[in-house]
């Protein structure tokens, strides 16, 4: 019902992921707009937003609605918080939470850092993508399975990155709770203010207008 009429091309698509056509300052002002006006407690809305922040941390693109959701369930935060704070996992942001969360994730497993760490993991990724495509056509009758081709993907990528994403994603995810709170309250206090305000002025016209005389 509410969605446009003709399709964004693809490229117009792709510029605005990395930056969008009103500029990230509005962006960032209608996100947190929507959020302000979820009908929930400031600490269950700030607190889903930031299951939502924690959830983009990890490497599982595609999933981080359903995660999102999931630790904002189990919290009893704002599921619908939850999914607009994964918002925070976009392309600008990925790199950083990509190479922060590799580094700390390699080096708690003892994998250490080195320069040869980007080569490792590039091999990796087209090391699984192979062996998905070729597993994935085999379950259709074509050529053979070849689903040991994941491990290095699973070693060099998902399990340091999973790994490392736990510290940061936490820190992230308590400092946009402690951010949006306040702001949250600040806002449901002037819309408060604002209703009965509008429903004083409502009662205050409609008595005028029974005290006239007929």
């Amino acid at each position: 019902m509410f969605r446009r009429r003709e399709r964004k091309p693809l490229l117009v698509r792709i510029r605005e992921a990395f930056y969008p056509s009103g500029g990230w300052g509005r962006a960032i002002g209608y996100y947190r707009h929507r959020v302000s006006r979820i009908p929930d407690t400031p600490h269950r809305i700030a607190l889903g937003f930031a299951c939502g922040v924690m959830a983009s941390f990890t490497p599982f693109f595609g999933l981080h609605f359903f995660l999102a959701a999931g630790i904002a369930w189990a919290l009893r935060a704002n599921v619908i918080a939850g999914l607009i704070g994964t918002a925070f996992g976009n392309p600008i942001t990925f790199p950083i939470i990509a190479s922060v969360s590799l580094n700390l994730g390699r080096r708690i497993l003892g994998y250490g850092v080195t320069g040869r760490d980007f080569g490792r993991v590039s091999d990796a990724l087209s090391e699984g993508a192979s062996g998905l495509w070729q597993s994935l056509l085999s379950l259709v009758g074509i050529g053979e399975s070849h689903w040991e081709r994941l491990q290095p993907l699973f070693f060099e990528l998902i399990l340091p990155w999973t790994v490392g994403c736990l510290l940061p994603g936490l820190v992230a995810a308590i400092g946009s709770y402690y951010v949006l709170r306040p702001i949250i309250a600040a806002y449901q206090g002037r819309r408060r203010a604002r209703l009965l305000a509008r429903a004083r002025e409502r009662m205050h016209a409609a008595k005028t207008g029974a005290d006239e005389p007929e």
